[in-house]
């Protein structure tokens, strides 16, 4: 904040706030935010009902939370930020003088452009600037203590992963599969409870396999068909995301042909996901990788990955793709997805890791082949 000039900053996040405070709660469905100054202790803002409880999982004491009226909830003439602006300035977290420079997180998805219209109205002598994920790159490198639950979140997605690879067979319903993914997610692993993921399941299965990010119906899973499945491991917010491919049946050959081109391509992206290296590094060396066998994969290959809150796993720092010269550092955790989305068709592995001195460290060991159900 110092280095940018930031007189304040204003914290919508819940990953965010998670991070800084501890808050955990299913609260971000409302206005809310945490407000740190650039000196002194920062304050939570929030639905006064919410605010009562807030000190249970935030570090904070009582008398800083603070919680707007019930009365403000969902009005279409006045907005909670507005009261937050002016409660933050009556205590002294904020200064609404015409040279402070306030920081907010533009770019969360749970922070309106109501929401940012009624702050900057709240503080109109103000200038209020784009914190540019000021928090989520601090974020991206992770404490020992953070790696450790890293490592039960790993452990978790593994056994989930397993699970829904044993479910999926011909005649079941997708559902039926998801019901036993969800169950799985919250037993945990190592007597350690999982938590909720940001992400729900997504199982596309025969066609529509070749797109990302469906989820699942009710119809039965058939002979002939491969399913993507990727889903995520969560111990205390921390998420694991994992993906693999299952076939029912003999693949057929252009399926095959691409599993093993992956695979080939996922030890090469592995062994230049180290420190010093880029994203970009990452990225030509899948991409050359697979390039041999004729395929091409226009998306990024990995992004950063954490704490997470619906409605995204990812720290939305750095990408594994041409053009992120980002430095990798001791610490840093990534979802290496390797999904590759054909008409009609597709093929989905992922390796979750976290960055040691010596390289990548898998936090979900599955084999890393298509799994064929004969």
């Amino acid at each position: 904040m110092a280095r940018t000039g930031l007189s304040g900053l204003v914290v919508t996040d819940p990953a965010n706030l998670y991070y800084l405070t501890g808050y955990n709660a299913w609260s971000f469905y409302m206005p809310q935010c945490l407000v740190v100054p650039l000196a002194g202790e920062p304050q939570l803002f929030m639905r006064e009902m919410d605010a009562q409880g807030a000190h249970y999982t935030a570090y904070l004491p009582a008398d800083l939370v603070h919680g707007y009226p019930e009365h403000l909830v969902h009005r279409p003439d006045r907005h909670p930020m507005s009261w937050i602006a002016r409660r933050a300035v009556d205590v002294g977290v904020l200064d609404d003088g015409p040279g402070a420079r306030i920081g907010v997180e533009t770019d969360a998805a749970f922070f309106t452009v109501r929401g940012y219209r009624a702050l900057q109205d709240g503080l109109a002598r103000a200038q209020l600037v784009d914190a540019l994920e000021l928090v989520n790159w601090v974020r991206a490198v992770k404490s020992p203590l953070e790696q450790e639950k890293m490592r039960v979140a790993g452990e978790i997605a593994q056994g989930v992963m397993q699970v829904a690879i044993d479910n999926v067979e011909p005649g079941r319903r997708q559902c039926d599969v998801v019901a036993q993914i969800q169950y799985a997610q919250t037993l945990g692993a190592r007597k350690l409870g999982g938590d909720y993921p940001a992400i729900v399941p997504m199982l596309p299965t025969g066609e529509t396999a070749g797109t990302p990010h469906l989820t699942w119906s009710d119809l039965p899973l058939r002979s002939g068909e491969a399913t993507t499945i990727e889903l995520a491991g969560v111990y205390h917010r921390y998420h694991v995301p994992l993906a693999r491919t299952v076939s029912l049946g003999r693949p057929p050959a252009e399926l095959a042909r691409c599993a093993d081109a992956v695979t080939e391509g996922v030890q090469a992206a592995l062994a230049q996901l180290r420190p010093g290296s880029t994203g970009q590094l990452v990225q030509e060396a899948f991409a050359a990788s697979v390039g041999r066998h004729g395929y091409v994969k226009r998306s990024r290959v990995g992004y950063s990955i954490g704490i997470g809150y619906p409605p995204d796993w990812g720290e939305r720092t750095i990408s594994l793709r041409r053009g992120d010269l980002t430095r990798i550092q001791p610490g840093m955790a990534f979802h290496l997805i390797l999904g590759m989305w054909m008409e009609g068709w597709g093929y989905e592995l992922s390796e979750p890791v976290l960055v040691g001195a010596e390289g990548a460290e898998r936090l979900a060991p599955l084999p890393q082949e298509l799994t064929v159900k004969t």
